[in-house]
């Protein structure tokens, strides 16, 4: 992990001024040919590419959007309770303007990974720390940010609450209704941010993934029905080819919230590659054969309006981390992104480009 100081001294690489080769203006990057299609592309950026020259100018060149990875959760604005630390955020959104990239911040509120002060509060006092978490945030980053993870993940039928919620310290102090609590604060000092409700698991067919799309579906038609200033939908889209998937199923589903006037993330898009061959090239065909029926079923969805990758590079990709965490001698290495190790590009990353130039060929009018 680099330390708060080291990301800070770093974050002069990401704010270098840049000019593109010619290489690189040759071939479409990923956020041309999204543009192209009517869609904004970009990835979650933390640390790494303020410590890693090369790893921000790839961030440069292939993104329109960044999305905070970790820099604005809650327990890391709030590791104790008598201190906000804003660094982290400060510099990404420095980051994205300086090189003119729009910027979702992610994410507000989360029952998950919740610091250990926040747990011992009174529920009483949760509340006040809600509210004044939303408040002093969202203060500092009004009219700056593209959108906001509002609400993460709020469903987890795992936990076993009533009605599927997740459970934690916002759900014990306020129950369901701490959801239209937040996004209603948020709207009354943010007039400009897309309010996000960013949700898990509904990509797949599993168990899980079925129980928790008509969970959302059924919020967002309560949120809906009391006026609550939501304006978009973010599914993670973290692919699990070992489970069932039905992928133009997973379409229908968000076209009908499209239906309602919402606009459609896919917010944090990567494919699992546990259960693929070890055959690196094998294992990277078959990535990019997922990777093109999933984005070719969802992005036939016109409320489809952005793609987002967890990361770039299968380098700082989070299921790397797992692998330290659960299996760190494995000679198997995680590769679940557009871009390698090395941050070149990958079979994915051509399978992206040609499920955006189909969605382009389906918006272009007929010749006449």
């Amino acid at each position: 992990m680099i330390s708060r100081r080291a990301m800070l001294a770093g974050a002069a690489a990401m704010l270098a001024p840049h000019t593109a080769t010619a290489a690189s203006r040759a071939a479409p990057t990923l956020a041309e040919a999204a543009a192209d299609a009517g869609i904004i592309y970009g990835a979650s950026i933390d640390q790494q590419a303020f410590a890693n020259p090369a790893y921000a100018d790839l961030y440069r060149r292939e993104t329109r959007i960044l999305t905070t990875d970790v820099a604005m959760k809650f327990d890391w604005i709030r590791p104790v309770q008598e201190r906000f630390e804003f660094s982290f955020a400060d510099a990404i959104l420095e980051a994205a303007r300086v090189n003119g990239k729009l910027l979702r911040g992610h994410t507000l509120i989360w029952n998950d990974n919740a610091p250990d002060w926040l747990k011992r509060l009174s529920r009483r006092e949760v509340e006040r720390v809600f509210d004044e978490h939303i408040d002093r945030v969202v203060e500092r980053y009004a009219g700056k940010l593209h959108s906001w993870d509002v609400v993460n993940e709020p469903f987890w039928p795992m936990d076993r609450q009533s009605g599927g919620w997740r459970n934690g310290p916002w759900y014990a102090a306020m129950g369901p209704s701490y959801v239209e609590r937040a996004f209603r604060r948020v709207a009354a000092i943010d007039k400009t941010a897309h309010l996000t409700l960013n949700e898990a698991q509904c990509d797949n067919d599993h168990e899980w993934g079925r129980s928790i799309r008509p969970l959302l579906a059924g919020l967002v038609e309560r949120l809906r029905d009391s006026g609550a200033p939501l304006h978009a939908i973010g599914l993670q889209s973290h692919l699990q080819p070992q489970w069932p998937a039905d992928y133009p199923a997973f379409a229908d589903y968000i076209g009908r919230l499209g239906d309602k006037g919402l606009e459609i993330y896919i917010s944090e898009f990567d494919i699992n590659d546990q259960s693929l061959p070890d055959d690196v090239a094998a294992r990277d065909a078959a990535v990019a054969a997922v990777c093109s029926q999933f984005l070719n079923a969802v992005l036939r969805v016109p409320a489809v309006k952005m793609v987002v990758n967890w990361q770039l590079s299968d380098r700082y990709s989070w299921y790397r981390d797992v692998q330290r965490r659960l299996a760190p001698l494995s000679p198997r290495l995680p590769r679940p992104l557009p871009f390698d190790e090395g941050l070149q590009s990958k079979p994915m990353r051509a399978a992206m480009l040609a499920s955006l130039a189909m969605r382009r060929s389906q918006q272009a009018p007929p010749r006449p």
